[in-house]
């Protein structure tokens, strides 16, 4: 059952839990990617996901996480007194309501990302948000998922980011850059799969391709490795 059926789980009319989603964790770390990299930042880990990427790190998020009215989860970000809030997941647009939070925090003031897989249409996300969408590489297992008409909707403050796992995945990620004139959209982030692809290798690839894209690590496993809520 979807977080957005007439009724929840619970049986409750929906009427009742019109602004509620079901969250995985809320938690006050330090940014480890994109362009908001280093920022003191407070994410949102939403529950649910439609896609099973062979090198999913967040996989604890698909199934489970508690019901929570947005206002309760405004005030919460609000206790930690940071600027920047990622709202992610699993893949946060499975649950519509979403939307709703996404511009509740822009309206607070918030500098707001959302982490987004690209598979799900990104069209009605509030332009105040920076999404950061994923284009699915082969070696993912879900490249066959990506939507490609979210293109069409991207701003220059977004960001595309390629999780390159493999030498083959590169040459898809180049051919896109190419095919599809991303660098001329927004920010493209190349980023390598921890264990998979050695960074200098990736790092080293780009500079002999003179690709104009941003090379990547995951800032956050270099500090805590994939410990849950950092």
């Amino acid at each position: 059952m979807s977080g957005n059926d007439v009724r929840e789980a619970s049986g409750t009319p929906a009427a009742a839990v019109a602004e509620r989603l079901r969250i995985t964790e809320i938690f006050h770390s330090i940014q480890g990617e994109a362009d908001a990299i280093g920022w003191r930042t407070v994410f949102v880990r939403l529950t649910g996901c439609p896609l099973r990427c062979v090198w999913c790190d967040t996989e604890y998020s698909f199934y489970g996480g508690n019901w929570h009215a947005i206002d309760d989860i405004l005030a919460e970000v609000a206790s930690h007194g940071a600027r920047h809030v990622c709202v992610t997941g699993g893949e946060p647009l499975a649950q519509k309501r979403c939307l709703i939070l996404l511009r509740k925090l822009c309206d607070a003031g918030y500098e707001v990302s959302l982490e987004t897989s690209g598979a799900l249409d990104v069209s009605m996300v509030d332009p105040r948000v920076r999404k950061v969408m994923d284009l699915k590489a082969p070696d993912s297992g879900e490249s066959q998922r990506n939507l490609w008409a979210n293109l069409d909707h991207l701003l220059p403050h977004d960001q595309i980011k390629i999780v390159i796992a493999s030498r083959a995945d590169y040459e898809w990620a180049r051919a896109m850059l190419a095919e599809h004139a991303l660098t001329e959209r927004c920010m493209v982030l190349f980023s390598p799969v921890h264990g998979a692809v050695e960074p200098r290798d990736l790092a080293e690839w780009i500079i002999a391709d003179k690709l104009d894209v941003r090379f990547q690590l995951q800032l956050h496993k270099l500090l805590w490795n994939d410990a849950a809520g950092r």
